[in-house]
């Protein structure tokens, strides 16, 4: 019984942000504002938020560094165990004209209703506690990978962030772990390369 008494309180994505729209009835919505309307799923929003232009597979040019310090600023506060973002008071006080977030969630919310047939509340214990702490060192990790200043190379790792979000998002474990498996996937590929190419390089210098 209370297992269906937890379940039945965790509100799917979709249903947040429509009480975002309704609820923020300013002209002009601060990221303060955001901050306070999503409180504790602030980081999955947020994590989502910067990671999902950089998972798109287009040449880097800048965007690397340009997503790589808010995902960092992020995921290094999750690591250390806060359970509310901190944003300095100059992000804090950007604005969004109201009209154009309504824009956004409004087309945004079909999508999210589709993604929600796969992705829902299970394996809670992996989004809370001590283990989203482990969750944000593993974005750590992925958020520094985003930082090679290679073309392509933020898109596998932004993705598994935004993944890892959209888990924390919904509470839903699994796509938290499929997350972290395709950004550790990754790095351990990067390292590999890395490793790999620096060696035949000593071999033909020597």
């Amino acid at each position: 019984m209370k297992k269906t008494e937890q379940h039945t309180e965790i509100r799917s994505l979709s249903e947040l942000l429509l009480d975002v729209r309704d609820n923020l009835k300013s002209e002009q919505i601060s990221m303060a504002d955001l901050l306070e309307a999503f409180h504790e799923r602030g980081f999955g929003f947020f994590l989502f938020l910067f990671a999902l232009p950089a998972a798109l597979p287009l040449p880097g040019l800048g965007i690397n560094i340009i997503v790589a310090i808010p995902l960092l600023l992020l995921s290094v506060q999750m690591a250390l165990g806060r359970r509310t973002v901190w944003f300095p008071e100059k992000l804090k006080a950007r604005t969004i004209a109201r009209k154009d977030l309504h824009n956004i969630i409004d087309a945004a919310l079909p999508w999210l209703k589709r993604l929600e047939i796969l992705i829902r509340p299970r394996l809670g214990f992996i989004t809370q506690g001590i283990a989203s702490n482990l969750v944000g060192a593993f974005a750590v990790l992925m958020a520094l990978a985003v930082c090679v200043p290679l073309p392509l190379t933020n898109t596998v790792p932004s993705f598994g962030i935004a993944l890892m979000a959209v888990g924390l998002l919904m509470r839903d474990g699994l796509a938290v772990l499929a997350g972290a498996s395709i950004g550790t996937f990754w790095i351990a590929a990067l390292a590999f390369l890395g490793q790999t190419g620096l060696k035949a390089l000593i071999g033909v210098i020597i």
